[in-house]
């Protein structure tokens, strides 16, 4: 078993202990660096990512390979990456890049094929001149977003 499968295992015997919490990303470099990213249903606490570290730290052997570990939970202002991210963000502002656009929408729905958003725009009046204040909605499935990023507001 190499270095990267022995992580990668005890990570996932881990984090079955944990059910909310999941991995975002696991890099491992040619330094024999290892970086984890978690993010979790409720969020990811300090204890958590202690506790992660510790049994990873534990079950390897600095002796048979020298190495750091780095656990973090993921960062606000990341991009989302897995679809029970999008799920855990439901009811929040996102920031979607697609191919074509840039939009800022209110996260409505989120299922395993696509997200529904929605938000507030300023069209052309039908009749007359002027703009008023349309609401758009937009299904939009996974493939079709470049980037999306939960906005942060205080």
């Amino acid at each position: 078993m190499t270095f990267k499968e022995k992580v990668n295992s005890l990570l996932a015997e881990c984090l079955l202990e944990k059910p909310s919490i999941f991995l975002i990303d696991l890099i491992i470099t040619d330094a024999f660096k290892v970086i984890v990213t978690l993010d979790g249903d409720n969020g990811v606490a300090l204890q958590d990512c202690i506790d992660v570290s510790r049994f990873i730290d534990n079950e390897l052997d600095r002796e048979e390979q020298d190495y750091s570990l780095e656990v973090a939970s993921v960062g606000v202002g990341s991009p989302l990456k897995l679809i029970r991210q999008y799920k855990k963000n439901i009811g929040r502002t996102l920031i979607l890049k697609t191919g074509a656009e840039l939009i800022e929408a209110e996260l409505v729905e989120a299922n395993d094929d696509f997200v529904v958003l929605s938000w507030k725009a300023r069209e052309p009046k039908k009749i007359g001149k002027g703009k008023e204040t349309v609401q758009k909605e937009l299904q939009l499935h996974y493939g079709d977003i470049k980037e999306a990023i939960v906005t942060v507001t205080f």
